[in-house]
């Protein structure tokens, strides 16, 4: 197969898994155009691409519009804090008002869990998820496994930790969901007030511990922590404070040197060092979080470059 099952990627579900081993193949392909000296192919030259991003972002926001200009792309960005949308508009009315340009496909993030579900009910153009409230967040996941195989290999029976504030985040159902079809064992730890009741039900093992979590992984995905989703640094009530995570719950080198072997550390970002993880091992040669953000680039181009496929 040489194109996509889907004409949209609201979320891994959207994947069968031989879409996911297409993207991560595609991938390779433009990893190796970003790191050529002219960075550009002019695959979709005739598509423009709108980024309606109604929620902050730094890394993604930016990896989206590097890829879709690495496909020599039209593109158009949008932020909800200038737009008619704090006139009252509604979603569905500003999407097509954009489509109304001629705008083929739309990439967006959005604060309430299922938004893009719901806008590729409503409108007539390909939608990609970059992330919607406590949902999804399908193209990270995606990266995290490419970045993963380029390490590991096949992530076939590959033991996989995500730590940390599991309640609150989007990576960490995606992930979930693509390792899983691509084969891979996962274990969620952390606290018990940021690990959800239900998560079990996804076939993951739930740990409390750091350090025997450690031990039995290959992989340590860490999450930070999100105060924005808790009512901020002032307020935490799922732990009694960010110094006794850490205690419990930071990776930190000493951690690391109790272990009999080696794992790979990795990291979604934004990163709050001394929280989540400590510096020294955040800039360690076991941590590829910089190879994360540049696997980004190479994956979007491959969803987008896919989607287009199948318009």
């Amino acid at each position: 197969m040489n194109h996509l099952s889907t004409r949209h990627l609201t979320g891994i579900r959207d994947l069968q898994e031989q879409d996911i081993h297409l993207i991560l193949k595609t991938a390779s392909e433009f990893k190796e155009v970003i790191n050529r000296p002219i960075r550009k192919v002019p695959s979709l030259r005739d598509l423009t691409i709108a980024n309606l991003f109604f929620e902050n972002s730094t890394r993604t926001r930016l990896s989206f519009e590097l890829a879709e200009k690495r496909l020599s792309a039209d593109v158009v960005n949008f932020s909800a804090a200038t737009s008619s949308v704090k006139k009252g508009e509604t979603l569905v009315d500003t999407v097509n008002n954009i489509l109304a340009m001629k705008v083929d496909l739309v990439v967006m993030r959005h604060p309430h869990p299922g938004a893009p579900h719901y806008l590729k009910s409503q409108v007539n153009t390909q939608i990609v998820n970059a992330g919607d409230g406590t949902h999804e967040h399908p193209t990270q996941a995606l990266l995290d496994a490419y970045s993963m195989q380029e390490r590991l290999g096949d992530l076939q029976g590959k033991r996989i930790a995500i730590v940390g504030d599991i309640r609150h985040s989007r990576v960490a159902i995606s992930n979930i969901l693509c390792l899983q079809k691509l084969g891979a064992s996962v274990r969620v730890c952390g606290p018990k007030t940021l690990i959800p009741k239900h998560i079990a039900s996804l076939g993951v093992e739930v740990s409390h511990d750091l350090d025997a979590t450690l031990a039995w992984c290959d992989v340590a995905n860490m999450l930070r922590i999100q105060l924005e989703r808790q009512g901020g640094e002032e307020m935490v009530p799922y732990f009694p404070s960010l110094r006794e995570y850490q205690a419990r719950f930071g990776l930190t080198s000493e951690r690391l040197n109790r272990l009999d072997r080696a794992i790979t550390i990795m990291h979604p970002g934004p990163i709050n060092r001394g929280v989540e993880i400590s510096s020294d091992v955040a800039d360690s040669e076991h941590a590829i979080i910089l190879d994360q953000v540049e696997n980004g680039v190479a994956v979007r181009m491959a969803v987008i470059y896919l989607l287009a496929g199948v318009r």
